[in-house]
């Protein structure tokens, strides 16, 4: 524990209630965390509370700070401003979101005559660049498309030095190139081909095909049809490549399509931008170590990374197209503004275009994310809905489930099993037989099983691994009742984890969850209904799966103390000793005998009762 606590809260209880930016410092006098606050003293007074519910990444800047300082301002928008500029100048190890070791990429335009483009992971010594790119995937790309369309050659002969040696290649005779190793294509000529390339770089299709439609006609007008058939040709390969682009249309403005997806931890954000109507550039980013220690969720994760993300060299387009909300929009907004110098609009979409720009982003986010922690992107996309839905603080990465099963009163039992990153995780499945209630009365049931439960988590000797570990969410079998049970055994134990109840329609299906405020439909939610469906009949599976088992032995038991000579206690020593149905009925006489100490005619008559009744 930070010693300095008691010093940091008293202080605390003096700040002012305006909005203003806090340094948290560590002993040297660094700054190792900036943050923006609408109430200093409300926000500060979180990092140092006597019960805080810290985050791990909170919890470790907390250690480590010794006292803080803090300047007061006027609005949230001064608040936001200046938190911006001073992480900027300041880079403190718990604010920095965008560690980029992958390094940029380039389309590199090679020195006349007769200039080659291509795409390269670094600047060359000589020639031009065009970029950064934060993909070389889209750089190289973008290259191999521009060659396409313009028909340059790709081949490793120098001109003018290799003109008519050797004939034409293959890329030549099938139209996917000029044939400049003829010799046939004057510098001027061929110079006027790669500007009008770099034109299509620089500003996308639509705008390359206003000003090559504007040449193609000025060619026709001065009666010269050989040149103007060949700006032709390329309008028209620009208007394929184009078309190959379905997810764009070239009426769309410069837009940035960003959204982030989350797994417990880890959060990815992705941000696909599209200039002049096609695909420019892409670029994904791990927040999830480094991510913001202000422990207010990720749609203030979110607005963070927008703000430091803007706050470089980068270009800031003209709409900025949200997958996920965020704090802050409209002071966001106006911050972008400010710094591009013209308009710029922020937007959350519903539907049409846009939205499907943010699901791009969104789906690309989740990819990434999915190589990252091991998990498929539907794994992350349901875990993520169910988080939304349940109004959930983070993603649950560990989420428990419980099931009572019975015949009345007779082999009650419950199941408890585990669902970790979105998959069963089987390991830490439980089983527990009803000891405390003797008679049916499933709210009972459900109550002493999660009070056994956290009895073995708050037992400071306990040594089972999932015993010891606190749940991100528990989803009871069961509705309103059998959630307010279990809520009662847990606010007397003491016990802070998010439970929900899982009800079932008339066919016994999943149809929604039961909450304090009523039932939340999740039929409308795909992923999140699949995961909850697939956790809801497992759970049953368990426990009706340990009650038939329980019925079976308990029948077999009672059946067997009917034959002379057995007791409980022989049959209890019986079933204890061979454990399974298949090895009981694989037993011989000579077997039985010695382990429920009686002559081998009583153990063959065990046997016939066996194979007769299993």
């Amino acid at each position: 524990m930070n010693p300095r606590l008691e010093y940091l809260r008293e202080k605390t209880a003096l700040l002012t209630t305006s909005p203003g930016v806090y340094q948290m410092k560590d002993e040297e006098g660094g700054i190792i965390y900036i943050g923006k606050a609408k109430n200093l003293r409300n926000r500060v007074s979180s990092y140092f509370a006597v019960t805080p519910d810290h985050t791990p990444k909170v919890a470790a800047m907390v250690e480590n700070v010794y006292d803080y300082d803090f300047i007061v301002v006027k609005s949230e928008y001064e608040a936001l401003v200046l938190e911006c500029s001073m992480i900027k100048q300041h880079k403190p190890k718990y604010n920095i979101l965008l560690k980029d070791d992958k390094g940029y990429s380039y389309i590199h335009i090679s020195d006349p005559p007769y200039p080659r483009i291509t795409g390269v992971l670094k600047k060359q010594d000589s020639g031009r660049h065009l970029g950064p790119y934060m993909s070389s995937f889209v750089a190289r790309r973008t290259a191999e498309e521009v060659n396409h369309v313009f028909k340059l050659p790709t081949c490793n002969k120098v001109f003018p030095r290799d003109f008519g040696k050797g004939r034409p290649c293959l890329n030549f005779h099938i139209g996917q190139c000029m044939g400049v190793c003829r010799g046939k294509i004057s510098e001027a000529e061929y110079a006027a081909v790669i500007a009008e390339a770099e034109d299509y770089i620089k500003s996308g299709s639509a705008k390359s095909v206003e000003r090559m439609t504007e040449l193609m006609e000025r060619y026709a007008e001065n009666l010269e049809f050989e040149k103007a058939a060949a700006v032709r040709d390329r309008i028209n390969a620009v208007r394929r490549a184009a078309d190959a682009q379905t997810i764009i249309e070239e009426a769309l403005p410069d837009t940035d399509a960003v959204a982030v997806a989350r797994n417990g931890g880890e959060i990815c954000a992705a941000v696909i931008m599209y200039r002049g109507g096609r695909l420019a550039d892409r670029a994904e980013f791990f927040l999830g170590e480094e991510f913001a220690v202000s422990g207010e969720g990720v749609s203030a994760v979110f607005g963070e990374f927008l703000t430091q993300y803007y706050s470089g060299l980068r270009e800031i387009p003209r709409q900025v197209v949200l997958y996920n909300e965020i704090e802050d929009m409209d002071n966001i907004e106006r911050l972008l503004r400010e710094r591009s110098g013209h308009a710029v609009d922020v937007m959350l979409p519903q539907k049409g275009r846009y939205l499907r720009l943010a699901e791009t982003a969104w789906s690309n986010a989740g990819e990434y994310l999915s190589i990252r922690v091991g998990r498929t992107s539907k794994e992350i996309a349901a875990l993520e809905e169910l988080s939304d839905l349940l109004g959930l603080d983070k993603t649950p990465e560990y989420i428990e489930s419980y099931d009572i099963s019975n015949l009345g009163s007779e082999d009650m039992v419950a199941g408890m099993i585990v669902f970790e990153n979105g998959r069963p995780a089987k390991k830490y499945y439980k089983r527990f037989s009803i000891k405390e209630n003797l008679v049916q009365n499933d709210l009972a049931c459900m109550q002493e099983v999660l009070r056994r439960r956290f009895r073995h988590y708050l037992d400071p000797n306990e040594t089972d691994e999932g015993f010891k570990r606190m749940p991100d969410l528990i989803l009871l079998d069961g509705g309103e009742n059998q959630l307010n049970a279990v809520r009662e055994v847990m606010a007397q134990m003491k016990i802070h984890t998010n439970v929900f109840g899982m009800v079932k329609d008339g066919n016994h299906r999943t149809r929604a969850i039961t909450s304090d405020g009523g039932e939340i439909g999740i039929s409308q939610k795909q992923a999140a209904f699949l995961l909850v469906t697939r956790i809801q009949d497992e759970v049953h599976r368990y426990a009706i799966t340990y009650q038939r088992k329980r019925h079976r032995a308990s029948t077999l038991t009672s059946g067997l103390t009917s034959i002379k000579g057995i007791g409980e206690k022989k049959a209890a020593a019986l079933m204890g000793e061979f454990k399974t149905t298949d090895r009981l009925k694989a037993a011989a006489p000579e077997e039985i005998a010695p382990v429920i100490k009686v002559n081998t005619e009583t153990a063959a008559k065990v046997c016939d009762y066996i194979r007769d009744n299993l």
